[in-house]
């Protein structure tokens, strides 16, 4: 077994290959002047079981040719196995026809990866579960939900919680959680209005959330609007705190600055993403790791053991 890393997410890399015990493969990603991707692995892999990490995140085209021309690489160098370990799968949001004449982008990214030469994709919180079947190979979405109610478990006492979906797409996710910090808990749901991409108006909330400290569970945070109006609706109606658990953590134009003014009490994100020094300065937002998540089911994959076993 031996894991590479592109530019994208190479601290998260590296602390894979810290809970692997395996040093980061030796390769070399670079740009020419005109901008184009040159890709040089620098250790033999003929014959090996290879893993390359890299997230499709901003700026997700370069992110995603960077993927895509490593495992041609690969392919070209002789290796056995090539998986493809995605923590964040850029275009997931576009996965179906919204409308008329316009793209599926999730399936042309998936043909993409298989088409490169991947033999099997390993990913976080896919935004939508179909996605999977948009892949020929095969390919394990791996939940977050464990890890994110391990920290809830070591931060707030049980009775007072109550698990939030910013939305009613999000109820399964929201109910996932709510079942492993305590099965016998209720939700909430805040109802609202999407007018364009990324603006959000919070009509209602279904539930009742007096007294209670709120957790808003979804799988992508991107220019926080969502998140901050679901916030003000919560205290509106009578919560004592709301704190956001979210997987992947976009932040994308001014979303930092606009969660570090809101209401929430916290924002807490994994490493899907490289978080930023804004990121990681800003006063209530908190990284916590998917490194032992990621890395144990790279361990099983190589193995040819269970992985799905993970969140029994």
């Amino acid at each position: 077994m031996k894991v590479f890393a592109g530019n994208s997410n190479r601290r998260l890399a590296e602390s894979i290959c810290n809970y692997l015990n395996v040093p980061l493969g030796k390769a070399s990603v670079r740009r020419f002047a005109d901008q184009e991707i040159f890709v040089e692995i620098q250790e033999n892999v003929r014959g090996e079981d290879v893993f390359v990490v890299q997230s499709t995140s901003y700026p997700t085209n370069d992110n995603l040719m960077e993927l895509l021309i490593m495992i041609d690489a690969f392919r070209r160098s002789s290796a056995k196995r090539i998986t493809a370990v995605i923590p964040y799968f850029g275009y997931a949001r576009q996965d179906r026809r919204a409308s008329g004449r316009t793209p599926i982008s999730a399936k042309l990214v998936a043909n993409l990866i298989t088409e490169a030469g991947a033999d099997r994709v390993l990913t976080l919180d896919l935004h939508a579960g179909q996605i999977q079947g948009f892949f020929d190979i095969p390919t394990d979405n791996l939940f977050a939900v464990p890890l994110l109610a391990r920290d809830v478990k070591d931060r707030y006492a049980k009775g007072s919680l109550m698990v939030v979906s910013p939305d009613v797409g999000g109820v399964v996710r929201a109910r996932a959680l709510s079942k492993r910090i305590d099965p016998q808990s209720t939700l909430a749901i805040v109802d609202k209005r999407r007018e364009r991409p990324g603006e959000s108006e919070v009509m209602n909330v279904i539930g009742d959330i007096a007294g209670k400290d709120c957790l808003l569970i979804d799988d992508i945070v991107d220019s926080g609007g969502t998140l901050c109006n679901a916030a003000e609706a919560l205290l509106a109606k009578g919560a004592t705190s709301v704190t956001a658990y979210i997987t992947h953590g976009v932040l994308s134009g001014g979303a930092v600055a606009r969660v570090a003014s809101s209401m929430l009490k916290e924002l807490v994100i994994t490493d899907s993403i490289q978080p930023t020094q804004e990121v990681l300065s800003a006063p209530n937002i908190r990284v916590i790791s998917t490194d032992t998540l990621i890395g144990e089911a790279i361990n099983r994959t190589a193995a040819e053991q269970s992985v799905s076993s993970l969140f029994d």
